[in-house]
């Protein structure tokens, strides 16, 4: 072995291994990162997006409004 002590468990030690992994593996490092973020992002974007004044957007028809009366019979085709 090279005489380095051994990498920290994530669960056992979560902040020691979070700076390990920053220096040493700085892949793991960011996607715990990123990973964190999402569920929290999941709580706060809507809320200040409301804030800063957005929308909602209408919602697209599934169904073509059939109007109200009699429809007309279509006339000049000479098909008959």
């Amino acid at each position: 072995m090279s005489g380095l002590p051994p990498a920290p468990l994530f669960f056992k030690q979560p902040v020691r291994y979070l700076k390990w992994a920053s220096i040493n593996k700085p892949a793991y490092f960011y996607s715990i990162i990123i990973g964190c973020a999402g569920p929290v992002m999941v709580l706060t974007v809507p809320p200040i997006r409301r804030y800063m004044g957005e929308e909602q957007i209408p919602k697209i028809p599934m169904t073509y409004p059939i109007p109200k009366g009699p429809r007309p019979r279509p006339t000049g085709f000479d098909d008959e």
